[in-house]
Parts: C-alpha cells; structure tokens; sequence
C-alpha cells in the first residue's frame, strides 16, 4: 500500500513558543523548497496556539494575494478549527506585554470574516512525513 504523500506546491506554516506564554514566533515556507516567505516575531507573551492560528491566516492572505492555487498545511488541529470558526478562542489575557499580538489576532479575525478563499488547509501528517517543513527544529 501506498503512503499519501502531501500535496504540492504547497505553503508549510509552524509556530514555536519559549514558555507558555512565552516568546513567539511564526513562519511560512515553500513546503518542497523549505524557502521561507514570511516570518514574524519575536513577540512577548504569547502562546503556540496563537502563533499557529496566525501562521495560517497569514498562509491564507500570502496565497489569496498571489493568487497561488497551493495547498496549505498546518500541523495544529486548535488552529484548523479556530481559521474554521474565525475566531482565536486562547484563553491569554491581554497585557501590555502581549499588546501587539493581540491586535494581530484581531486584525486576523477580521481578515476571515471579510474574505472568502478556496485554498484546501489540510493537517500535516507529522507521524507519516516527518516534522513540517516550517518547524523551528528546537524540541
């Protein structure tokens, strides 16, 4: 039997958070290339959950913008389901510390109300192909 294997081209998106909350940082990148295509962070006081739900938005307006018909895989299940309900629902509290990530997610939110977009978001099958290719390699 055949193995799936992802589909391509394809845009890999991955978050890594020091602490929880910790320093955060998100990134996406060319799934078979590993080119990286954006990046944003350090921010203070911030969570992995919200890091990935802003990856995949940021995924979804890159493509949306390039009008690139790729896939978009993530390997978080929490933010899958937040991009789906169009809400972050972390329970961090707003601080002044983590003020700027705040308005990011707001101004996410608000990217996934007033759009629409056809790019398929599928789970990246870590057991199957190994780490996504936009993991931060520090476990």
């Amino acid at each position: 039997m055949d193995t799936p294997k992802p589909i391509l081209p394809a845009l890999a998106v991955d978050a890594a958070c020091s602490g929880n909350p910790g320093v955060l940082e998100f990134r996406g990148v060319v799934a078979d290339t590993g080119t990286e295509v954006f990046r944003r962070g350090p921010f203070m006081q911030g969570t992995n959950n919200i890091g990935e739900f802003l990856a995949l938005v940021l995924g979804l307006a890159y493509l949306k913008k390039y009008n690139l018909p790729w896939a978009l895989y993530t390997d978080s299940v929490t933010a899958l389901a937040w991009v789906r309900q169009k809400t972050c629902k972390s329970k961090l509290e707003w601080n002044a510390q983590n003020q700027e990530l705040f308005f990011m997610v707001r101004k996410a939110e608000d990217w996934l109300r007033k759009n629409t977009w056809t790019t398929p978001i599928y789970k990246w099958e870590t057991t199957l192909w190994g780490e996504i290719p936009a993991d931060f390699g520090r476990k």
